[in-house]
């Protein structure tokens, strides 16, 4: 390779002064205009700001006499009202006027314009106050004296009003004048420090653009997937010499990467579909593991209270009886190695509650709300049901003469928000927690079903891998306990 001459100064050195006397050049230069600009926009802004008060001094004048005409000819409370508020207004534009005196005629006029407008007000107000107290003699001379007042001010007003436009537009004609000179200087100082800018670009440019465009050529090599490009040498000490050999070291290390990255990602891959799968599996497992504990006690003596039934009374209350039973131990067959709705895990709780109640002298109370557009969502099997058992193990069964079940579907932000609650012993802050964290060891009562709290709070978060779906609430011993169940049908 050809080798090129060393270079002793910095590019950094030159670029860095350069730019500091450009920024510097060109700061000073907006600042400049900067404020220039800004007071002229300021001014202009103000030209006729004074035209637009005193109009809006006339308008808000006019609606003064418009509404108390109008009082004094209807007497409406609406004219009156209108009076009243235009009156302040206008007192409020009053006290933005001149009310000394001083060696200026549209001063002066402003004054007067403030003084008379006093009167005229005062005037005003006796005139309706005559008119409310029905003195007509009254209302009626001081309704032409405050008149008289609103034509002089109204004179006044134009008066001012021309002499404010003649003024503004003397202004206005100076400001134009005067913008016009500040854009021809700033086109000339801008096109001075283009010419200067662009001096320094090329002599920088002329000082780098050979061997970058050496290194862009093989950079350009490299994007295209060449890591074997020859990237030439440059024997400077300056940036560009230090970037190019930078930039040969990265292309080197960058292949040898690569080759290490391949292989690592085939390696990750295979491993990640083996995780994925015992995954999958272990999930599967865990399901199937929880969903198939249930107590066979129940079902046996649940039948033998539908035998002893048949016995004690007509066929037909136990054909009902075996009825429900027959669907609530069919629906646990079919249930338990698939999904479920909600409306299924309702009827579900129906058939418990009607089965329990025969064998129980129908103890238990129980209602529901469920509204009539909340939908029939899919969600795991045998969900609902424990929940109600567990309502009445632990919460009424001491006490089943009073206890009530309270069974509450209802829409929420997140989804369907499903409450059991019941008028039981109700549960301590700590038991609460234990459930929640899965530590709470309950006692297996012969006749459950099995499947307690932390069963259906695991499942859910299986099912549906979340764990914020599940919730207990009890203000404590003999209150009762709620247990709320969400249903992300949303996700």
């Amino acid at each position: 390779m050809k080798q090129k001459r060393v270079r002793s100064g910095s590019i950094q050195n030159r670029m860095i002064g350069i730019m500091l006397g450009m920024l510097a050049v060109v700061m000073g230069i907006n600042l400049y205009l900067y404020a220039q600009i800004n007071s002229m926009v300021e001014r202009i802004d103000h030209v006729f700001s004074s035209n637009v008060n005193i109009q809006e001094l006339s308008d808000t004048l006019d609606q003064v006499e418009d509404n108390v005409y109008s009082y004094l000819n209807t007497k409406g409370s609406k004219s009156l009202e209108d009076y009243y508020r235009y009156a302040q207004e206008y007192r409020n534009l009053l006290e933005l006027l001149n009310q000394r005196n001083v060696n200026n005629r549209i001063r002066m006029l402003e004054k007067n314009i403030r003084g008379m407008s006093e009167s005229y007000l005062e005037k005003v107000e006796k005139t309706v106050q005559a008119k409310r107290g029905r003195n007509v003699e009254q209302y009626k001379g001081l309704f032409e004296e405050e008149k008289q007042l609103y034509r002089y001010i109204n004179d006044y007003i134009y008066e001012l009003n021309q002499l404010l436009f003649k003024r503004n537009s003397e202004n206005y004609q100076f400001l134009l004048k005067t913008m016009y000179n500040l854009e021809m200087f700033s086109l000339v100082i801008i096109l001075i420090a283009f010419a200067v800018s662009l001096s320094a670009v090329v002599m920088i440019v002329h000082s780098l653009i050979h061997p970058l465009v050496d290194l862009s050529a093989a950079a350009h090599e490299v994007a295209e997937g060449n890591f074997d490009v020859e990237i030439p040498a440059v024997n400077t000490n300056d940036e560009i010499g230090i970037v190019t050999r930078t930039f040969a070291q990265m292309v080197k290390s960058l292949k040898a990467y690569i080759v290490r990255l391949k292989n690592s990602l085939e390696t990750e891959a295979a491993m990640k579909e083996r995780e994925l799968s015992m995954e999958a599996h272990l999930k599967e497992a865990q399901l199937r593991f929880l969903q198939a504990q249930i107590n066979p006690h129940f079902l046996f003596n649940s039948l033998n209270a539908g035998s002893q039934l048949a016995t004690m009374e007509e066929a037909d209350a136990t054909g009902v009886f075996l009825e429900k039973m027959a669907d609530f131990f069919r629906y646990n067959v079919q249930k338990s190695h698939g999904d479920s709705t909600l409306m299924e895990e309702i009827a579900l709780v129906d058939n418990y509650i009607y089965i329990l109640n025969v064998r129980f002298a129908g103890d238990i109370t129980y209602d529901k709300v469920i509204p009539e557009d909340i939908g029939n969502p899919a969600m795991p099997g045998m969900i609902l049901q424990p929940l109600v058992e567990n309502a009445i193990t632990h919460g009424i069964r001491d006490r089943l003469d009073h206890g009530k079940i309270l069974l509450q579907v209802e829409t929420v932000e997140d989804g369907i928000e499903i409450t059991v609650t019941d008028n039981g012993i109700g549960m301590s802050k700590e038991q609460i927690q234990e459930v929640l964290a899965g530590t709470y060891r309950e006692e297996t009562d012969t006749e459950s079903t099995g499947i307690g709290l932390a069963n259906v709070r695991n499942r859910l978060q299986l099912y549906y891998n979340r764990e914020d779906l599940f919730g207990i609430h009890s203000d404590g011993t003999g209150l009762g306990t709620s247990v709320t169940v969400l249903l992300p049908v949303n996700e």
